[in-house]
C-alpha cells in the first residue's frame, strides 16, 4: 500500500479524481483506511527512520526453498512494512527476465534506477504512462508483467463505494493478454486490506497458476506459510500496514 506516499504526496500524485487528490483528500482517506492512531503515528515514523534504519540488524526470510534478504529503506518507510519483502521479491523477479518488462503501478523506481517501461494511472513521474491497464492499446508484449501492492487498490481507492472484483480481475486478464507465450504476470498484495480481493483469493477465484503467502510473526520478520495460515490476517495488527502478502503468478492464455 501507498502509506506515506498518499499521505504526504510524495511522488507527486496525479489528479483525474482520485480518493487521495489533495491533502485533505489524502489526509480523509488514509485515515478512513488505517485508522486516526496512524495519522498521527506516521509522521513519528519517518522522524525516526534516520534513527532507527543504520542500526537495524539485517534479516533474511524464505522463498521457494531460497533466502532472500530484507530491504530496509527511508523511502516510504519501507523498513517497517511489508515493503522489506516485496521488494526484494521484486529484484528476484527482475534477476529472472532476459526479456521486456512492465510494472503495474510506480514503485520500483523509487528505490532502484529502473529502466524497464511503467504504467500508473495516477502517479506522475519522469518516464511513466499515466493510462489504466484495462484500456492501455500496446503492440508490445512482454516476458515479465511486475505488481508490487498496487492491485489492491484497484476498484478499491479509485472508486470508492464500488465493488472492486470485477475490476481486478479485468486488470489481470488486460495484463495477461499482452504476455508473451511463455511469459508470466507476478503480483504482490497485501492480505485484509480489500474485502473484494480477499474474498477472491479465499475462494480461489483470483486465478492465480502458482501463489505464496509471507506471513509476518515480528516487526521486520516474515516467513513462508499455507494459505489456510495466511486467510484472515488482519491489516494493520498486530503489527503496522500488512501482515501476510500473497505473491501471485499468473501464466499467459493457452
Amino acid at each position: 500500500c501507498r502509506s506515506a506516499v498518499a499521505l504526504f504526496g510524495l511522488g507527486r500524485m496525479g489528479a483525474n479524481g482520485h480518493l487521495y487528490s489533495g491533502f485533505f483528500g489524502r489526509l480523509r482517506w488514509f485515515a478512513k483506511r488505517f485508522g486516526w492512531a496512524e495519522v498521527f503515528l506516521l509522521p513519528m515514523r519517518i522522524i525516526a527512520s534516520r534513527l532507527v534504519v543504520p542500526f537495524l540488524s539485517e534479516r533474511h526470510f524464505e522463498f521457494r526453498g531460497g533466502l532472500l534478504p530484507c530491504f530496509y529503506s527511508h523511502y516510504n518507510i519501507t523498513w517497517c512494512n511489508e515493503r522489506a519483502v516485496e521488494i526484494p521479491l521484486a529484484r528476484w523477479y527482475l534477476e529472472q527476465s532476459k526479456g521486456r518488462v512492465l510494472e503495474i503501478g510506480h514503485v520500483l523506481g523509487h528505490y532502484d534506477n529502473c529502466t524497464h517501461l511503467v504504467l500508473d494511472k495516477f502517479e506522475s513521474a519522469e518516464g511513466v504512462i499515466n493510462e489504466d491497464i484495462t484500456k492501455w492499446e500496446t503492440n508490445e508484449r512482454f516476458e515479465l508483467i511486475l505488481s508490487v501492492s498496487t492491485f489492491e487498490h484497484i476498484g478499491f481507492d479509485d472508486d470508492e463505494g464500488e465493488e472492486s472484483s470485477a475490476k481486478i480481475l479485468a486488470a489481470i486478464a488486460a495484463c495477461r493478454i499482452i504476455l508473451e507465450p511463455q511469459g508470466r504476470l507476478v503480483v504482490t498484495v497485501p492480505l485484509g486490506y480489500n474485502p473484494d480481493l480477499d474474498h477472491l483469493i479465499e475462494t480461489e477465484k483470483l486465478g492465480y497458476d502458482r501463489g505464496w503467502f509471507l506471513l509476518r510473526y515480528g516487526p521486520r520478520q516474515w516467513k513462508e506459510v499455507s494459505k489456510s495460515k495466511a486467510i484472515g490476517t488482519q491489516f494493520g495488527r498486530p503489527y503496522p500496514f500488512a501482515n501476510a502478502i500473497l505473491v501471485a503468478e499468473f501464466d499467459a492464455p493457452k
